[in-house]
């Protein structure tokens, strides 16, 4: 395990077997702490000693979406600290909950990625767009899946994105393969849905990118801009090809 500290944010990163790298926050405030993500099963010690070291109790659970490597020790954790609140958005909870329908209006497109069936912890609250957390601002941003949400920190602008942007590998919009990382891009629901989302989460102007999978970056705006305009001419070319291809 890995911790880097900037503002009031933790990072925590995992490595699986060296082909999988996985991140979760610890985001300090003043009464205590709220954990963006529960990364994987086994995760849960180190997690609870860095909050240990810090010396605040983890008051809060908030997850970006649902798949494994993002819950995978939120049942451990709910048993350590069994006053934990869970927060996820009301679309991902859907999910949670064995859902998998989509709802009118979105893509037809099929939701990827491992989601766990067993989980035993459900969400003390369904979030929606711009409800309060904290410090914490959530914001939609569906895509990766169709629930999946980032969260702004008002107080200094670090975004925590889950998988919206992945840094690992280099930057890129959820859904735009990287082949030293790929998995994101494979786990993803709706590369048009997750540029729309990037967008949006750009606008928030963030002086900090916290990912799921890579580095946080600094002063970020100009390396989503790339990522961004790398995805929209991609998904150019591939209506252009899909044209072409039936006419």
């Amino acid at each position: 395990m890995r911790i880097i500290h900037e503002n009031t944010l933790y990072q925590l990163t995992f490595y699986n077997n060296k082909s999988l790298s996985v991140n979760c926050y610890l985001v300090e405030e003043q009464e205590g702490l709220t954990l963006a993500d529960a990364a994987m099963p086994g995760c849960s010690h180190e997690i609870l000693q860095l909050a240990g070291q810090i010396g605040k109790p983890i008051t809060r659970i908030v997850l970006t979406h649902l798949h494994h490597d993002h819950v995978g020790a939120l049942d451990e954790l709910k048993q350590a600290i069994p006053d934990v609140l869970v927060y996820i958005s009301s679309r991902e909870a859907r999910l949670m909950a064995g859902d998998y329908t989509l709802d009118p209006g979105e893509a037809n497109t099929p939701i990827r990625g491992i989601i766990p069936k067993n989980l035993q912890t459900p969400a003390d609250f369904q979030l929606q767009d711009g409800d309060k957390i904290g410090s914490l601002l959530a914001v939609a941003a569906p895509g990766h899946t169709p629930g999946s949400m980032a969260f702004l920190d008002l107080r200094c602008k670090s975004l925590i994105a889950g998988d919206a942007f992945q840094t690992e590998g280099g930057i890129a919009v959820s859904g735009q393969l990287r082949p030293l990382f790929p998995f994101p891009a494979k786990a993803t629901w709706n590369q048009q849905v997750a540029l729309e989302s990037a967008v949006k989460l750009r606008m928030h102007c963030p002086s900090l990118l916290a990912v799921g999978h890579g580095e946080m970056l600094k002063q970020p705006c100009a390396e989503m801009d790339r990522a961004i305009a790398e995805a929209m001419s991609n998904l150019e070319l591939e209506r252009d090809r899909s044209s072409h291809s039936n006419p």
